[in-house]
């Protein structure tokens, strides 16, 4: 009787659920300086491309070679921002290098560069409540500060913008959108907070392969109100808003998006796991009793939606 009565209420719930529009993803890789470094920043901004234009409903952006201009940028982010409504989610990635004196950090771009303050404006004019910026650059320690922002998560690809020297974050990050085993979860999704993992684990692993010393270190900051940290030392409800923003899907969730019969089921099967990330960050501040109920009937509902996914 009690499934009979969720399995109603599912299907009323999965009727109310708006119509998501997408993610827009707004890709830069910045002045090389050498061919070398050209090459492998375009390489990775292509790839990301490649991979976000699979998704399904996606607003793709990328800038590389003479686009990849402080007024190109300015120009995508007015576009994003007449079109994005508050439902949406921004994912905006910077490759290349970056530079910090100490008190402003600026992303290195063809022309003049974009300063981190710079690139903060362009996003809060964007009206996505779930916002995410990945700096993969040198120095990006030094943008965080600036970039952060309640419902913005920001990933440097260093801990502070003393660490100059050229990343190998990047390549990593965009290999974890593409590798099945990010998805440690198995919930055929990847989200932000697997990415971040994943490269951050790899970058760690390749200079211990090199037999180098780690001359980047990756932290995020997702709360809005912190410091930059490690996933070592999270603390409270950091982690939150990254492990719950997904960004791409994989195998029978990627299908699942693309056929309209099933959309809206994976749209509440991911805000019913989302429902449970969160009450697992809030479980200390609730009562024993309340937190139950509430993860049970999460867990019922999810159960009943997982079944009419298979069927």
């Amino acid at each position: 009787m009690r499934r009979q009565f969720l399995v109603a209420s599912f299907w009323l719930l999965v009727a109310a659920v708006p119509l998501r529009a997408s993610v827009f993803y707004v890709t830069v890789a910045g002045l090389g300086g050498e061919p070398d470094y050209e090459q492998r920043f375009v390489g990775t901004a292509k790839e990301l491309d490649k991979v976000f234009k699979a998704s399904s409903g996606a607003h793709v952006y990328t800038l590389t070679g003479a686009q990849a201009t402080k007024a190109g940028l300015s120009g995508v982010m007015a576009a994003v921002a007449r079109e994005a409504k508050a439902e949406d989610d921004l994912v905006v990635t910077l490759i290349g290098h970056g530079s910090f004196d100490g008190v402003e950090y600026k992303f290195n771009l063809v022309g003049p560069d974009v300063s981190a303050p710079e690139l903060a404006v362009l996003c809060d004019k964007v009206a996505a409540k779930r916002q995410l910026i990945v700096n993969t650059t040198s120095a990006s320690g030094g943008s965080v500060a600036a970039l952060e922002r309640v419902g913005r998560g920001v990933i440097a690809a260093t801990k502070a913008g003393s660490e100059k020297n050229a990343t190998v974050f990047a390549r990593y990050w965009a290999e974890a959108l593409q590798d099945p085993t990010a998805d440690v979860d198995k919930s055929e999704s990847i989200s932000a907070m697997e990415a971040f993992q994943y490269a951050e684990r790899k970058t760690a692993a390749f200079y211990e392969s090199q037999k180098r010393l780690a001359t980047e270190h990756a932290v995020f900051e997702d709360t809005g109100r912190g410091e930059a940290v490690k996933v070592s030392a999270m603390q409270g409800r950091q982690g939150a808003l990254l492990s719950s923003l997904t960004l791409v899907r994989i195998g029978g969730a990627q299908s699942a998006m693309n056929d309209p019969a099933k959309h809206e089921l994976l749209l509440k099967k991911e805000e019913l796991e989302q429902k449970i990330d969160g009450l697992k960050y809030q479980k200390a501040a609730m009562e024993p009793g309340e937190y139950k109920r509430q993860l049970t009937d999460a867990l019922l509902q999810l159960a009943v939606v997982q079944g009419e996914l298979e069927k």
